[in-house]
């Protein structure tokens, strides 16, 4: 799918309501996709951690990243759950696919981006010490969800 240039004015400020949008969207694709039901935390836990995360990018009238970022044996449930199989080998695979169905469930929510906004390929980090550099200008938020009483976040950062 090709966007131009001039097919949408670029959204540069997240709208307040995106957070409830991704929650949705969060919500959707796990419990569509992999039969498994996030539950919110009260408060959000103090650090983002985790070994495995999982990035599709955003071009066009929406320029920015989607994460997902769970622990490697909270990621390799979701495969299970997502592809059935207990193979843990297929854990990139499953969480690749995951941000890519969150993606774009985010943007199928959101009128001037549906038709206007790309995803990349995912892109998965195995690991936990890395930092991810955005350059700047950027705004964005995080939410942190319960899978199983594991920690799991998801992130949206936007080139402002």
């Amino acid at each position: 799918m090709s966007v131009p240039a001039n097919a949408a004015t670029a959204i540069t400020k997240i709208d307040p309501h995106w957070k409830a949008l991704m929650a949705c969207a969060a919500t959707e694709v796990f419990s569509m996709m992999a039969g498994m039901e996030l539950q919110a935390y009260e408060e959000m836990p103090a650090e983002i951690r985790g070994d495995q995360t999982a990035m599709v990018g955003l071009a066009g009238a929406l320029c920015g990243m989607i994460t997902i970022r769970c622990s490697s044996a909270t990621a390799t449930k979701l495969a299970g759950a997502l592809l059935g199989v207990d193979d843990p080998s297929m854990t990139i695979d499953a969480m690749g696919e995951l941000a890519n169905m969150v993606a774009g469930n985010f943007k199928s929510k959101i009128s001037q981006v549906v038709d206007h906004c790309m995803l990349s390929i995912p892109t998965v980090i195995s690991g936990e010490a890395y930092t991810l550099q955005v350059m700047p200008p950027t705004e964005g938020f995080h939410l942190a969800f319960r899978l199983d009483d594991q920690p799991i976040w998801f992130s949206l950062v936007v080139h402002s």
